[in-house]
């Protein structure tokens, strides 16, 4: 199965790249296939990329609110799908009522902002108001599929708080459609179960902010809550910031901890806090405020996100804070690279062939894969992706829609030939800008072991690559070896095991350190510097291994597209070469100090793209007794397919001095400039 790239393709779908003659510079245009959603009338005045407009965003939710809908004939049929084959629950395959919740609760994300300009809505003969007015008083009948029980307490955590939070959000953007039509009974009685729920016990995560809606839009509307609870929630929700914009989602970053934290604070604070308590209003509004100076530079050359982090299915809502962006008039703001970037990131999923299946989004990236799902996913879980149209709450005459589409940095600020850092201290997430290919590349915490790591997705690699990329999705690693932008090692159950234990030491003179060490021996551990370079990275690694270890190191996974993988070879001034290229990118590995050979290893259904993926991994021995030098050093390089390569592009180093304990190397490159590692603290 071909899980078909972004910006090129297979002949199967005939899917040719075009120039428009009133496009931008750089501007590419797709067309699409039949069978995906078709951008009708696109407006390449007000966004020359990708000629959405707020109408167009309004067409997307209705687009995947109609594939939900196709499973509803009468008002009591509850919102479920079929479950797609893995991990995710229900396990028996029995529907259950946690699914319905989320089915019902969760495509209401698409239909809120919908219902609010045009409450008399109908899709496939359905009065989409009366239907989840209709679900939502199921909910109180002790005798029907959609019935909930009152928290009882002190209560206990489950996702129904989770799914009760996101009914507030909605509820709380189209009252006039979801609340106010209810008689006073049915009232009285969705907030007596909403509000046992809210005033309960939570997770120590975004969760709290669930509580935190649901006692909001009650209070709001003179119901008893437990206020002192919802302002502890608040402020342990504030506590949870660590400045440049992300937030510690206890204890991980990734995308989800950037933007659920941001969207909620924003939109919680524009719907009640502003009102009723403008001290934490203006803390989270402070906090939304910085995240303009990073977040953007998260999104590759494409306005495209990186495959990272966990909830993946999620997809598209990781550009929700742009349009939020909207509310204020900020003129340090590039309205156009937000909407840009927004409107991207959704026709990167909405447009791909294998984003739905069954009218409903595939639990994975593009089409499904296994090894991004998580078990606390049902098929409905996907929907969570449609916060990203509460950015239809921002005005029309909003800046975010109006001012003209541009490419923000990536015209204005970086040149070719140039490798662009941003690093946040407060996370201690590198972010990476790479000109020549149009790439964003993020490096982050990861310290979760197996053991214990019951949901088992902290510890994986959703989190324990060394790097991740827009243009270089993540591979999972195989039994027989097979890994990517990873370091394996041969452990005492003569299993291969991949590092996940790091601990980030510093990031300085553009080098980023983390220390790492083996979970089942925390003897085998490493120094690791990683240099960011205008084609690739150099990795410049120290074992301290007591003992004798073999080890792998994995470059990032290319997928076979379809015409196949092409191996080549080449010496560089006395260093093998090896290089793969699948007619979309090339990469290349170049193992300069410690390493044995670079093996090109096949791997079948472990490639988020295609069934089929190459990956080049040197392989080495590391003998203490006999190793008088412990620095194992790579060159990991890329190019776009087609372009060549110089000597002085595959080989940008000419030597390494080191010092008596290893501890500082100084690396001399071809261009005459010194770079110096020091793995001291």
């Amino acid at each position: 199965m071909i899980r078909f790239g972004k910006l090129f393709s297979v002949s199967l779908l005939l899917v040719s790249l075009v120039w428009m003659s009133c496009a931008p510079k750089n501007a590419l245009r797709k067309e699409v296939p039949e069978g995906v959603f078709q951008v009708e009338n696109p407006d390449y005045s007000v966004s020359p990329y990708t000629g959405l407009t707020r109408a167009h965003w309004k067409d997307a939710a209705l687009y995947l609110l109609e594939g939900a809908f196709c499973y509803i004939e009468e008002l009591d049929d509850p919102m479920r799908f079929p479950k797609q084959p893995g991990k995710s629950y229900p396990q028996d395959g029995s529907y259950n009522v946690t699914e319905n919740l989320e089915g019902l609760c969760r495509t209401l994300f698409m239909a809120a902002p919908l219902l609010k300009e045009d409450p008399e809505l109908v899709i496939n003969g359905i009065q989409v108001g009366e239907y989840y007015r209709h679900q939502m008083k199921m909910l109180l009948d002790p005798d029907g599929p959609m019935f909930i029980k009152h928290m009882s307490q002190p209560g206990w955590i489950s996702q129904i708080l989770v799914e009760f939070g996101a009914l507030a959000i909605s509820m709380s953007v189209a009252p006039e459609v979801l609340w106010e039509p209810f008689d006073q009974e049915t009232k009285d009685a969705l907030a007596a179960l909403m509000i046992s729920y809210g005033n309960g016990p939570t997770v120590g995560s975004n969760w709290r902010f669930f509580n935190i809606f649901v006692l909001s839009f009650y209070q709001e509307r003179g119901y008893d809550i437990d206020e002192p609870l919802m302002v502890e929630y608040i402020e342990k929700s504030l506590d949870q910031y660590r400045g440049e914009g992300w937030y510690n989602d206890s204890p991980a970053y990734d995308f989800y901890s950037m933007w659920s934290f941001q969207m909620y604070g924003k939109l919680w604070s524009e719907l009640y806090g502003e009102r009723h308590y403008p001290e934490y209003a203006s803390a989270f509004q402070a906090n939304f405020s910085d995240l303009s100076d990073n977040y953007p530079y998260l999104f590759d050359e494409d306005g495209e996100m990186i495959m990272w982090g966990r909830s993946m299915a999620y997809r598209m809502a990781a550009a929700v804070p742009f349009p939020l962006m909207g509310w204020d008039v900020d003129e340090d703001i590039n309205y156009g690279w937000m909407r840009r970037i927004a409107s991207s990131t959704l026709l990167q999923f909405m447009q791909h062939p294998e984003f739905l299946q069954d009218s409903v989004p595939t639990l994975g990236f593009y089409g499904a894969f296994e090894p991004a799902v998580q078990i606390y996913s049902c098929r409905a879980s996907v929907y969570w992706m449609g916060k990203l149209f509460m950015g239809l709450l921002v005005p029309e005459d909003s800046p975010f829609w109006t001012a003209t589409e541009n490419n923000g940095a990536w015209d204005n600020a970086f040149e070719a030939d140039q490798v662009y850092n941003k690093f946040q201290p407060g996370s201690e997430i590198l972010i990476t800008n790479y000109p020549n290919i149009g790439a964003s590349e993020v490096r982050s915490w990861c310290h979760e072991r197996v053991a214990d790591d019951w949901q088992k997705f902290r510890s994986t690699e959703n989190y324990n690559r060394l790097a991740y990329n827009t243009e270089f999705h993540w591979q999972a690693d195989g039994a027989n070896g097979e890994v990517a932008m990873n370091y394996l090692f041969l452990n005492d159950k003569q299993e291969w095991e991949a590092f996940r234990l790091y601990d980030f030491q510093k990031f300085e003179k553009g080098i980023y350190y983390r220390d790492v060490v083996l979970e089942t021996n925390e003897e085998w551990a490493m120094n690791l510097a990683d240099i960011p370079l205008p084609n690739g990275i150099l990795r410049v690694d120290r074992q301290l291994s007591p003992q004798t270890v073999q080890m792998r190191l994995g470059h990032y996974a290319l997928p076979d597209l379809g015409h196949g993988i092409e191996v080549s070879s080449r010496e560089v001034k006395g260093h093998s070469v090896t290089i793969l290229d699948n007619g979309s990118h090339q990469l290349a590995m170049v193992p300069l100090l410690g390493w044995g050979q670079t093996e090109v290893v096949s791997a079948e259904g472990l490639h988020p793209i295609s069934e089929k993926s190459k990956v080049l991994v040197v392989t080495g021995t590391y003998e203490p007794e006999t190793n008088s030098n412990p620095i194992y050093a790579t060159l990991m390089l890329w190019k776009k397919s087609g372009e060549s390569w110089s000597d002085e592009e595959l080989l940008p180093v000419e030597g390494f001095t080191f010092s008596d304990n290893f501890e500082e190397i100084v690396i001399e490159k071809s261009n005459n400039e010194t770079v110096i590692v020091d793995f001291g603290k």
